[in-house]
């Protein structure tokens, strides 16, 4: 039976994006492509504070005792190699029936499966189809996958969705892309990839999703939009602040949502802020 490397797994609801405030089953994969040292950060500087908390890494016993952070990546714990020894592999048993027992119901309901990361289309697509095949999820109607966008799908997967969406409703599969600009610390070469979100447009339901705090950040996301509009990309655009704790996050979410309305896009909040103070598990 395969395995998959699990950072989080919680119940939730879902703070960001088209379905914010539906109540959801995380799954976050350990590992990324990227390491997003920007956020938060002066342009051209970088985070050192998931450094400082790796200095004791090893004295950390669990995804609840890390401590947060106000710059960076907030999930530095989920692909940080310093920290894999707080993400465990589980087979596909495991992780299915980890998954009921954390339903309210013990089965599924109205819920969604919110697979994120990390990266979760970096290096587990080959186990996705036997943990959504398996008789503990047949009851599970909706999956976002949460991604950079910049891994293509599996000729395998794909397939397989595409068979898993026959008997749903049409946007039952979803794919929330947040590339990233500039403001993350990573190089646009690496990061805008219009064909690989062509391919999740082709696949299902796909909308961008750019996390920024200025006007500048607003205008680099529109130029990344033409570039996915010409490939052909032509789902929804959300603007979301940036701040992984309530101090920085409540400094832009206004201004965040304005220049959202000034282009003519969606705003997306992060619900899991002002709520739970973006605490791990939530």
């Amino acid at each position: 039976m395969n395995k998959i490397k699990i950072s989080e797994l919680f119940y939730s609801i879902q703070g960001e994006g088209r379905y914010m405030g539906v109540p959801s089953v995380f799954l976050r994969t350990f590992g990324c492509n990227f390491k997003c040292s920007g956020f938060g950060m002066p342009k051209g500087e970088s985070s050192v504070e998931r450094h400082i908390v790796a200095e004791t890494a090893e004295s950390f016993k669990s995804y609840k005792s890390l401590p947060l952070v106000s710059t960076g990546c907030d999930s530095y714990a989920s692909w940080d190699p310093r920290f894999k020894h707080l993400s465990p592999y589980y087979d596909i048993d495991t992780i299915a029936n980890n998954i009921v027992n954390i339903l309210p119901h013990g089965r599924w309901k109205d819920e969604h499966l919110v697979i994120t990361g990390g990266e979760p289309l970096l290096g587990w697509q080959r186990e996705y189809p036997e943990l959504l095949s398996h008789e503990h999820m047949r009851g599970l109607q909706e999956i976002t996958f949460e991604t950079n966008g910049t891994q293509l799908l599996y000729p395998e997967l794909v397939s397989f969705l595409n068979e898993w969406k026959k008997h749903r409703y049409l946007h039952c599969l979803t794919f929330s892309v947040s590339p990233k600009l500039s403001i993350s610390g990573e190089r646009w070469e690496e990061a805008i990839c219009p064909d690989v979100v062509k391919q999740y447009y082709e696949t299902g339901y796909t909308y961008l999703k750019f996390v920024i705090a200025t006007k500048e950040d607003a205008e680099e996301a529109e130029q990344a939009v033409n570039e996915y509009r010409k490939r052909g990309f032509n789902g929804p655009v959300y603007l979301m602040p940036c701040g992984g704790v309530p101090e920085l996050y409540n400094l832009n979410n206004r201004k965040v949502a304005e220049l959202a309305m000034q282009k003519g896009w969606r705003y997306s909040d992060r619900l899991q802020v002002p709520l739970f103070k973006n605490e791990w598990g939530t």
